[in-house]
C-alpha cells in the first residue's frame, strides 16, 4: 500500500494551520486560456471543456486504462483504487506532465508549476457508488490554496453516466465544514457537506472522451451514482503552484512540469519505467 493516503488524518491536516482562501488569478498575458476563461475561472471556480486528445490519443490512452485495470482488478484491487500513479507507471507520468494540459495550468498557477497527484475514478456499469458533495482541499495537506485539478474524461462522461458536477461560484466561501459519511451512502470517499446548493447553481461537467475540465480546490463537486450500462472513467490529475508547502511528505509525489522549485520543497519524480 501507498503511504500515501488519499484520506490523510483529518488532525493532521488541522495542525499544519493551513492558508484556506481562494487566490484570484491574475495573469494578463495567457497563453493557451483565453481572458474570458480566467475570469470565468475566478468567478465560476471552474474551465470547461478544454479540448486536448484527439480521438485516436484517447483512444490509445483507454485501452491502456482497460489493460491496468484488467491486472488491478485481478491483484485485488478495484476501479478506484489507481491512485499516484505517475509514481509508478510511465504512460500515466505522460499525461501527467502532458504539454498541452500543462500550458493550461500555467495560465492559471503561474510559471512554477508542480504536479503531484494522479488517480482514477472509474464508475463502472451500475457501480451504485457516489462522490458525495466535497472540496478537494479537506483532503489535501497543502497551503497555501493554490492548487487545481484537471479531470481528463477517458470515457465520454454526461449526466445519464454520473458525470462529475459542480456548485459554481461556492470557492468563493473558503474551507467549509463537513461530516464523516455514513456507510449507507455508498461514498467513494469519506467526507459529505451538506445542503451544498445553497452555495451556488449546480452545473454538470459534460465532457467527450479527450476533453478536460479544470476547478479549484476549494469548489464543492461530486458525482452520482452511475446507474447506466455505460462506463464512466475519469483521471483526475492534480496540480500545484511550486510556493505551496506539503506536509504529510506529500512532497516527495512532485514533478516539476513548468518553471522550477527554488526551495527545494519539492521532489521531481523521474518517469516509472514500469507500464503495468
Amino acid at each position: 500500500m501507498s503511504k500515501f493516503s488519499i484520506i490523510p488524518d483529518g488532525n493532521e491536516l488541522q495542525s499544519m494551520g493551513r492558508d484556506l482562501k481562494f487566490y484570484p488569478v491574475e495573469n494578463s498575458a495567457p497563453k493557451c486560456l483565453s481572458k474570458e476563461q480566467l475570469a470565468q475561472y475566478n468567478t465560476q471556480g471552474y474551465i470547461a471543456p478544454l479540448d486536448v486528445y484527439a480521438t485516436s490519443e484517447i483512444e490509445s490512452i483507454r485501452k491502456y486504462f482497460d489493460a491496468l485495470l484488467e491486472r488491478v482488478v485481478a491483484e485485488g484491487g478495484n476501479s478506484y483504487s489507481i491512485s499516484s500513479a505517475h509514481l509508478k507507471y510511465g504512460p500515466v507520468y505522460d499525461i501527467l506532465t502532458e504539454r498541452r494540459i500543462v500550458e493550461y495550468v500555467s495560465d492559471l498557477l503561474g510559471e512554477d508549476v508542480i504536479a503531484w497527484g494522479s488517480h482514477f475514478f472509474c464508475k463502472m456499469p451500475h457501480d451504485g457508488k457516489s462522490v458525495a458533495w466535497h472540496q478537494d482541499a479537506s483532503y489535501w495537506p497543502l497551503s497555501p490554496s493554490k492548487a487545481a485539478t484537471v479531470w481528463l474524461a477517458v470515457d465520454d462522461a454526461d449526466q445519464e453516466n454520473a458525470c462529475m458536477k459542480f456548485v459554481a461560484g461556492s470557492h468563493h466561501f473558503g474551507h467549509m465544514t463537513y461530516r464523516e459519511s455514513d456507510s449507507t451512502e455508498h461514498n467513494v470517499l469519506n467526507q459529505s457537506i451538506d445542503n451544498a446548493e445553497q452555495y451556488g447553481e449546480v452545473v454538470y461537467d459534460v465532457l467527450k472522451a479527450g476533453q478536460v475540465s479544470i476547478h479549484s480546490d476549494l469548489l464543492l463537486h461530486g458525482s452520482e451514482a452511475n446507474h447506466s450500462s455505460r462506463r464512466r472513467c475519469g483521471l483526475t490529475l492534480r496540480f500545484c503552484a511550486a510556493s505551496v508547502r506539503a506536509g504529510m511528505q506529500w512532497n516527495e509525489k512532485g514533478i516539476h512540469v513548468r518553471g522550477s522549485d527554488s526551495s527545494g520543497h519539492w521532489w521531481n519524480n523521474s518517469r516509472p519505467e514500469r507500464v503495468f
